[in-house]
């Protein structure tokens, strides 16, 4: 293990106890982050998807609304994140031979960063497509979600 310790913990206080980070003293910046993720599926279900074949409807839509959805949602979800009031958020699939690809774009213009945003934005569309595909497909695996690019530039 690394030799990390509470300084260098952001969310940690000077007692060792979970603090939110004090973010009033920062200047707003343009902040934009980027995220992925994976799902493994059968190829059958790979079929249904693109034929719009599923009982539940119209998966990706859906799975983009929720992906969304869940990045508006990030700070009820995640106790010690900031409340941001984004400005853009893209969430889009892209098919392989072994499943689904989701990438997320959340954009802001505010004091503190969206990366976790963009985690969400990516996880609650990929649960969303294993919710509406658990009928059909009882192998699924999500993977590989990962924070792919951050940025901030003064405005």
């Amino acid at each position: 293990m690394s030799n990390l310790n509470n300084k260098n913990l952001t969310h940690i206080d000077t007692n060792g106890q979970a603090s939110m980070v004090d973010i009033s003293d920062k200047s707003a910046q343009k902040r934009t982050a980027t995220a992925s993720g994976f799902i493994h599926l059968h190829e059958n279900t790979l079929k249904l998807i693109q034929n719009n074949d599923l009982k539940k409807g119209d998966v990706l839509s859906t799975a983009r609304i929720a992906g969304i959805q869940g990045a508006k949602q990030t700070s009820n979800l995640i106790p010690l994140c900031h409340q941001l009031l984004t400005e853009k958020i893209k969430v889009s699939f892209e098919y392989t031979v072994t499943g689904i690809k989701v990438d997320t774009l959340v954009r802001c213009t505010g004091k503190t960063g969206v990366e976790m945003e963009a985690l969400t934005a990516a996880s609650v569309a990929l649960i969303t497509i294993y919710d509406m595909c658990k009928a059909v497909d009882k192998d699924m695996v999500i993977s590989d979600i990962t924070l792919n690019d951050k940025t901030k530039e003064d405005v």
